[in-house]
């Protein structure tokens, strides 16, 4: 009788170890995604003053800048609707690439190049596109965990009851032109 109580009592606390272990994985990759939405939103409120600075000085790109700002909506949108991270991420390829149209534009102009708002901007940008990618290598790390604990024995029986599952990571479009190899001609 004795043995059957021991056993109990180690099955509970390994259930409750395993529980555990679980939620906090859980509760990490919440918090990663919350530092990426923090980095994606100072992306969204830099980007109005970026696209109104160059259309100071290239109000005849239009093209380029609504597709900026097309992106930049659809992007915020999907983020605000709580999409799952591959739809946001999609959605921040678009604005990515969208971003570079821009930036490749203001090389056009000297004038809005040597702006000290644009440069402040261009820079804050910059900086932020840092941050989001360390975001997003923390929430990549914090999914793996979270995934592999969901996945494997013993943590797998408990997983359900905890109601802690397998999460996405947040990676951007394979098809994103940037992702493709470099190609050199001579």
């Amino acid at each position: 009788m004795l043995w059957v109580l021991i056993v109990v009592a180690v099955l509970v606390v390994l259930f409750v170890v395993l529980y555990n272990k679980l939620v906090r994985l859980r509760n990490r990759v919440d918090e990663a995604w919350a530092q990426i939405d923090v980095q994606l939103r100072r992306r969204y409120d830099l980007i109005p003053n970026l696209v109104e600075t160059v259309k100071g000085y290239a109000a005849h790109e239009r093209a380029t800048l609504e597709a900026v700002t097309a992106a930049r909506g659809a992007a915020q949108s999907l983020n605000a609707s709580g999409a799952s991270p591959a739809a946001i991420a999609q959605a921040e390829g678009a604005l990515t690439n969208a971003l570079r149209g821009l930036l490749a534009v203001a090389e056009a102009y000297p004038d809005l190049k040597a702006n000290q708002n644009f440069a402040q901007l261009q820079e804050e940008l910059t900086t932020t596109e840092n941050k989001i990618a360390f975001a997003r290598q923390h929430y990549n790390d914090s999914v793996r965990a979270n995934n592999t604990a969901v996945e494997t024995i013993p943590t797998s029986f408990v997983a359900p009851i905890a109601k802690v599952g397998k999460r996405d990571y947040f990676e951007i479009e394979p098809t994103d032109p940037s992702r493709n190899p470099v190609q050199v001609q001579f």
